[in-house]
């Protein structure tokens, strides 16, 4: 038996690494009205080798698709949820039991984080959300220590960078004044339950927020404004930002501790700053920054524990109070086509699409050439209130297509949203349905997707290669050598 008991902890020891190879990992947000099907995107990650995943709720119908798939999740508590959480131990305990306990175990979803809340002490908070965080974490961990997964499950908390800053270098970073006393409980927490301290960092919005701003600094190939700091050089913003934090939390007695990236990534449309090439020069940087192991001057040779590029996917329900650009923040296209090439550091050298995308007939709504226009301008609000026109804006890649190609575009876009309903592209008589695709140069013409024909199971047959394939040789070996000794 000692034999058996040594080779089953020999595979479990292998199971454990083929599991946790990944360092680079996605957020898979649903803010969309043309989602692909939750067993697509499950199946577009696992192509790209992609082995870690952060969602922002805990949907059903995604998680049953990531069941069986090996991929390490972080589920979401929303902001909307802290207060009963914080409130209510029973609370707690059900939202464990529907969103964590249900979907773990053999051949089940690999939840490793839950998320409490997103972004919760954001300034525009005016600290809505502060007083709910700890009391929220405390009753979810109880939840966790009861259902036996406390060990394994861990909570963090995403925070923007705006929690933290500095006077002029990295060196001098502190929390803001208001969020010392929920930092340093928050730090004490995590630093006892071994989670990381998880942070947002974005230098793309510092440089669409401020003219002043190096662009060069903004990426990863070196700048002509480097930061100095006494014996330390900063020559792009990522690192400045990672050790501005490493100082603040050193400030508080926890500079030791681990520090994750939740979100960090570039838009390819929305703004001037916002195209292709900048998209895929910066998560380029980023991931060869990440994988070369190099560090931050603060923490040399410590890489951030988890890197999680925002976003895998397009979303065109996001709010566009920041700017047009939150809706295009994808590696992927809604329907899972890759943007640019891109190398993950995860096994391929490009992206690969997505497959069996269930899209709607290929056909669009444009303007009628035989109509007046004149009357349009009703039409056109409409159809961009409800769907998605924020390509056609200055900085857009449809921006310039002319008049009539704006009113097709916008026509479209509403039509797609609204399934291909033939009553949605008639628009008083100005518009109509072309089975020619009306796509000009950059500005694609979306076809939008049936998710009627959505299916959220995945099953382990194909699907979790290493990881079913390790639990059955282990069982099989386990019987083999039970067996051979009562022989």
């Amino acid at each position: 038996m000692a034999a058996i008991a040594a080779l089953l902890a020999l595979l479990v020891v292998a199971l454990c690494a083929a599991r946790a190879d990944a360092a680079i990992g996605v957020n898979w947000g649903t803010l969309s009205s043309h989602r692909a099907p939750p067993a697509v995107v499950v199946g577009l990650m696992r192509a790209n080798r992609i082995g870690k995943v952060k969602l922002f709720d805990a949907d059903p119908g995604v998680l049953r698709a990531l069941a069986g798939s090996g991929i390490q999740v972080m589920v979401g508590v929303t902001n909307a949820e802290l207060a009963s959480l914080a409130g209510s131990q029973a609370a707690a305990d059900a939202w464990v039991a529907q969103n964590v306990s249900r979907y773990v175990g053999r051949g089940g979803v690999d939840i490793r984080y839950v998320a409490v809340g997103n972004e919760p002490f954001l300034t525009s908070y005016q600290g809505q959300f502060q007083s709910y965080i700890i009391p929220a974490m405390t009753n979810i961990q109880q939840s966790l220590v009861k259902a036996n997964l406390a060990s394994y499950v861990k909570l963090v908390v995403p925070c923007n960078a705006d929690a933290y800053q500095s006077a002029s270098v990295p060196s001098q970073g502190v929390f803001r004044t208001e969020l010392t006393q929920i930092m340093t409980q928050l730090a004490a927490f995590l630093s006892s339950s071994g989670a990381p301290f998880v942070v947002n960092i974005y230098p793309f919005l510092s440089l669409y927020q401020s003219s002043d701003f190096p662009q060069d600094y903004a990426f990863f190939e070196g700048s002509t404004h480097p930061v100095v700091d006494g014996p330390n050089v900063y020559y792009n913003a990522f690192d400045g930002n990672f050790d501005t934090l490493v100082s603040a939390l050193g400030k508080i007695g926890y500079g030791q501790l681990p520090v994750a990236i939740g979100e960090i990534g570039w838009p390819t449309d929305g703004a001037p700053s916002a195209n292709l090439t900048a998209a895929r020069a910066f998560n380029q940087g980023l991931i060869s920054h990440i994988t070369s192991n190099k560090g931050t001057p603060l923490r040399p040779g410590i890489p951030p524990a988890d890197v999680y590029l925002f976003s895998l996917l397009d979303e065109e329900h996001k709010s566009i109070l920041p700017g047009n650009f939150e809706r295009h923040w994808g590696i992927f296209s809604f329907d899972g086509q890759a943007k640019y090439p891109l190398n993950l550091g995860l096994g391929n050298s490009v992206l690969k699409n997505a497959k069996e995308v269930p899209y709607l007939p290929s056909r669009w709504c444009v303007a009628n050439p035989a109509r007046n226009l004149d009357s349009v301008s009703d039409h056109m609000k409409l159809a961009c209130s409800m769907a998605d026109c924020t390509t056609l804006y200055y900085g857009g890649s449809c921006y310039g297509i002319g008049e009539k190609g704006n009113i097709s575009y916008a026509f479209n876009s509403y039509y797609q949203q609204q399934k291909q309903d033939p009553k949605s592209c008639d628009f008083d008589g100005l518009g109509m349905i072309t089975y020619l695709d009306p796509s000009m140069g950059d500005c694609r013409f979306l076809v939008g997707v049936d998710d009627s024909k959505s299916s959220a199971v995945v099953s382990c047959t194909g699907c979790c290669g290493v990881f079913c394939g390790m639990w059955v040789l282990a069982l099989w070996v386990f019987m083999y050598l039970r067996m051979m000794g009562s022989a």
